[in-house]
């Protein structure tokens, strides 16, 4: 029996016929620890309502054996990936529904996303996208390497077959500006894990040379770039196109299967120092701070919409960094928190809200999961902490203009990082506060996208709110159609100091449109001052127009008191949140209503102070 991947590439390699891997329980470790327990349950969960959501009507071409989305209304192309964690399932549990719906699902991708040179369309008819192949193919290769005993003998080699031309696609047409970043990244290990299995070496040496020129594209500080359209790669501050959530949740994933799959003990080193690097960004509680990234539209509190999960990259490398594992847990904790009627859903206030769940979520996340419980070394206990669990101060990260705040029980995010993706008007810049998160509750103050627009609108879900808000703190100005705000402005400065345990960052903005074109009198100045048991906000804008937004996260169910015209009370579990301010706070909605933005799956009171000059005064204290 093979007992690694490093067993299973010496084999396949020698030149082996008639390959038949060994079922799950002989790759997977003795011990349960919490984040193989937790992962089992979900997956579980997750795979019980993909089965019953796939179409199972024989006579219905076009929708027999795929699975319809309660979201989008839809079958999504990508649903296909989903062969993986459905054979895991039918191997674990033994029972013959999953197999068979495993197979019903890649009927359908043949039917419906297939296309003659190799390749699968991101969509049935609004995309014809093929770079997508790269994420089936890998599924599709896990599944035969796996589990390939669970099939007859025509199915299997009716799957290898489509394999072969899957990998003849990626290895003609993918190269290092193949799509973004994380394309070419998921080529070299799918390259590299479909030429090991198929014993096709050109597909290995092509798929090492991306892997290769792929080490270009870190920063100085172990960030992965090339998340951006257009080029250059620099922009005018000198930042570097970079997104959080694909990074951690596909681009290291498959660096780090592809280095463990080829022994390639360089890169795992050079990994080691990125993982650490993409760590500092992890809230306490599991979350991802993409609240500056490239592509933050795709934003989930836990993660990316369409993507894998931190699972396989930090799970794998848990035996060297204890802080790794315990990303992996806490990660998984917060898919655990987000799950609801057996599927994940896209961020921490989508019940609460009454949003239906996508189910890319579940599909793509159970991947994760399964490799997961495949790989992962088991880990006894949990030792090891998160870099925002301790206070350091702060930490500045230059390529992306982006500072992190750690001080008491305060944790901040300030951006000014000027790299836009294909839109305008899309993640908070201008020396915006993206992020307020505090020890006792959580997320307080979050950033959104400063417009929110369908970038990807079959990845996204449409905000039907008539009244939509944009979460992001800060000035702005309405002038008929016109909107300004300072978190459009790349142009911000930032300065800040420490001085007898408090942190002041200072930003210089202006009020411009998603064109960059500004207002009458656009300067505004704004304070973020952290001290023990207070954090202010003191802004100024030179126009009697302008009025400061102050969106403050909170479930519908958190009652809220006026204290008085300039001064409310949150009550949340154990804390009460109090914010007061030096002008009258006007809240936009009734007090048991709130808004609800996709980026990141929150709610909040939006709170709004017509003024142009304010101090505010937020705190918070246990219930008594």
């Amino acid at each position: 029996m093979f007992t690694s991947r490093r067993d299973f590439l010496k084999i396949t390699t020698l030149g082996s016929a008639g390959l038949l891997l060994p079922p799950v329980s002989a790759w997977a470790g003795v011990y349960k620890d919490e984040l193989t327990t937790l992962s089992e349950q979900l997956l579980e969960q997750w795979g019980e309502s993909l089965l019953a959501l796939q179409v199972n009507q024989p006579q219905v071409k076009g929708l027999h054996g795929g699975i319809l989305c309660p979201a989008c209304a839809t079958i999504h192309g990508r649903c296909g990936d989903a062969i993986f964690p459905l054979l895991y399932l039918a191997n674990k549990r033994k029972e013959q529904r999953y197999a068979d719906a495993a197979i019903r699902l890649y009927n359908w991708m043949e039917n419906m996303v297939s296309t003659p040179d190799g390749a699968w369309v991101n969509e049935v008819s609004v995309s014809d996208w093929k770079g997508i192949t790269v994420f089936g193919a890998t599924s599709l290769a896990e599944a035969l390497i796996h589990f390939e005993h669970l099939l007859d003998k025509p199915t299997q080699q009716q799957w290898k077959n489509r394999l072969q031309k899957a990998g003849d696609y990626l290895y003609k047409n993918f190269t290092i500006n193949t799509g973004n970043i994380n394309y070419p990244i998921a080529g070299s290990y799918a390259l590299c894990l479909i030429g090991t299995y198929l014993q096709q070496p050109h597909f290995i040496t092509k798929g090492k040379n991306l892997a290769k020129e792929c080490l270009a594209w870190f920063t100085a500080n172990g960030l992965i770039y090339g998340e951006g359209k257009p080029v250059p790669e620099k922009s005018a501050k000198g930042c570097y196109s970079v997104d959080l959530g694909y990074n951690v949740e596909e681009s290291l994933p498959s660096l780090v299967l592809y280095a463990k799959l080829m022994n390639d003990t360089l890169l795992l080193d050079k990994l080691t120092h990125s993982l650490k690097a993409h760590l500092e960004f992890m809230l306490p509680d599991g979350g991802w701070d993409n609240s500056w990234g490239t592509r933050n539209f795709k934003w989930t509190y836990w993660g990316s919409r369409t993507s894998d999960g931190c699972q396989p990259a930090y799970a794998l490398m848990a035996d060297t960094d204890p802080a790794f594992y315990k990303a992996a847990l806490q990660n998984t904790r917060l898919l655990a928190q987000c799950t609801h009627n057996k599927l994940l859903h896209g961020g921490p206030h989508y019940v609460q809200h009454g949003v239906l769940p996508c189910v890319s979520h579940s599909l793509a996340h159970s991947k994760a999961l399964a490799t997961v419980l495949l790989q992962a070394p088991a880990i006894k206990e949990c030792t090891g902490s998160l870099p925002r669990e301790h206070i350091y101060g702060v930490k500045s990260f230059p390529e992306i203009n982006t500072w992190l705040i750690s001080t008491y029980k305060w944790r901040g995010t300030i951006t000014g990082y000027d790299q836009e993706y294909s839109m305008k008007g899309g993640h908070a810049t201008g020396g915006a506060l993206s992020m307020l998160w505090h020890e006792d509750i959580g997320s307080l103050l979050v950033a959104s996208m400063n417009r929110y627009q369908m970038v990807e609108s079959f990845n996204m879900q449409r905000d039907n709110d008539p009244q939509s808000v944009c979460f992001t703190p800060g000035f702005k100005i309405v002038s008929g159609t016109q909107l300004y705000q300072h978190t459009n402005d790349l142009k911000a400065t930032i300065d800040y100091k420490e001085n007898n345990g408090q942190i002041m960052f200072n930003t210089h903005s202006l009020l411009v449109d998603e064109n960059q074109l500004p207002a009458a009198s656009p300067e505004c100045t704004i304070s973020y001052i952290f001290e023990k048991e207070v954090f202010h906000i003191h802004a100024t804008a030179k126009s009697e127009k302008a009025v400061y937004s102050l969106p403050v996260i909170s479930t519908h169910n958190e009652p809220v008191t006026l204290l008085s015209e300039n001064k409310l009370e949150i009550h949340k579990a154990g804390c009460i949140v109090e914010i007061s301010s030096s002008a009258p706070i006007k809240i936009t909605r009734a007090l048991t209503e709130r808004a609800f933005n996709f980026v990141p799956g929150l709610e909040a009171i939006p709170l709004l102070f017509e003024t142009n000059n304010i101090d505010i005064k937020i705190s918070v204290r246990p219930r008594t």
